[in-house]
């Protein structure tokens, strides 16, 4: 499918658009809340999903008055809250119980913000239904876009990540074959500036310390190692039908400047705005109409300059072993994603260090046997086995 279409053409929306949340106590998650908040006439909660949050999904339930919901993690079953849900409410557990969700008749769009390798399944079964597919985990796309991509429908693709919603935006009213480049933007994370050697010894503290965002745990210290950058490059290039040599990452500190498009002329169209994620979460529900925003609006007279760099790989090593992944494709995003993530929760937990977590990732590349994408099935196996090689690496390191 070229999201093109989806661009030039777009579906007539269903009001109320019936929303599936998956990861409703996120920070995605609760954001997305604050916007069916402000537009309740617009949108409606009819499914929630989250991974174990359950007084969370509980109250989330009873204000929304969603229909079903669903909990990943099955040794909640018996959580005295779960009690509380309101009557008639049905709920499951398990992966299985969040997927079904997706699929549901009183379901159009469903908005995937769980975390990691698990938005792929829900994304899939969003797809294979028909629905309006609202991808804030960029994770699936990484991991599974040659198997998610081809099965989208025109009209039914909308990225809520921040950078390519805004470059959903600057190609509004645009043609596929005069774009020249596409421009991610990036804050630089709480670490710009610093050398290799002074890496060495920052701690998840330090790196959870982001500069203009606030976000969950797992994407703020991919934020610090660019991790995210890396991911969002290889998202961006199955999302729009681009090479990955084709989308350039820019330090941009003051995160004003959401991304930009390069065209053939020379000309380019940005996406300004607050830094705040509540923007792109709205234009995805609401596109292609805009609504009055729950955001606060920049003053361009006071702000501060917009400044611009490049990233340095050198010191931030993930971000080039990303785009390596995304250069070579097949299997290997996989199991980069897969080695990263089990590195990102032991930085986190302090068993590695900042700069273990880009020599983690490269093991695994390294000794990854890269095929064609075909199936979930294949991508599970290799998530599995780059889990394990990933583990094997920290053991050595401890």
């Amino acid at each position: 499918m070229n999201i093109f279409e989806d661009i030039s053409s777009p579906m007539t929306r269903e009001r109320p658009l019936r929303v599936a949340l998956l990861g409703c106590t996120g920070s995605i998650g609760m954001q997305t809340l604050d916007v069916v908040r402000m537009h309740p006439d617009k949108l409606r909660l009819t499914a929630l999903a989250v991974n174990s949050s359950c007084r969370g999904l509980v109250d989330a339930a009873r204000e929304f008055g969603a229909a079903h919901v669903a909990v990943a993690d099955e040794s909640r079953r018996n959580d005295p809250i779960l009690d509380e849900l309101p009557e008639g409410c049905k709920l499951g557990f398990g992966r299985d119980a969040v997927t079904r969700l997706a699929s549901l008749p009183d379901v159009d769009c469903v908005l995937v913000a769980v975390v990691g390798e698990a938005g792929i399944w829900a994304s899939h079964e969003a797809l294979r239904a028909g629905k309006i597919w609202a991808p804030a985990n960029k994770e699936a796309l990484v991991i599974g876009g040659d198997i998610l991509m081809p099965m989208a429908k025109p009209g039914r693709v909308l990225p809520v990540d921040s950078e390519h919603n805004a470059i959903y935006q600057c190609l509004v009213g645009e043609r596929r074959h005069d774009v020249r480049k596409i421009w991610i933007t990036c804050s630089g994370g709480p670490f710009f500036g610093r050398s290799r050697a002074e890496l060495a010894d920052v701690t998840a503290a330090d790196a959870l310390a982001h500069p203009t965002w606030k976000m969950g745990a797992k994407i703020t210290i991919d934020c610090a190692t660019l991790m995210n950058k890396g991911l969002e490059v290889i998202e961006a290039h199955h999302l729009f039908d681009v090479p990955i040599d084709d989308v350039e990452v820019l330090v941009h500190r003051q995160s004003k400047i959401h991304s930009a498009v390069e065209f053939a002329d020379g000309s380019v169209k940005a996406q300004l705005g607050p830094s705040d994620m509540r923007v792109a979460i709205q234009y995805a529900l609401s596109y292609p109409e805009r609504w009055e925003s729950p955001a606060t609006h920049v003053d361009w007279r006071t702000s501060e300059p917009l400044t611009f760099a490049a990233p340095d790989t050198d010191a931030f090593r993930c971000l080039d072993l990303a785009l390596c992944a995304g250069r070579t494709g097949g299997t290997l995003p996989c199991a980069m994603n897969a080695a990263n993530e089990v590195a990102n929760e032991a930085f986190r937990a302090g068993r590695c260090g900042f700069t273990d977590v880009d020599a983690i990732v490269e093991g695994v590349m390294d000794v990854t046997n890269v095929e064609p994408l075909t199936s979930l099935g294949q991508v599970a196996e290799v998530d599995s086995l780059a889990r394990a090689q990933a583990r094997e690496l920290l053991e050595r390191l401890s």
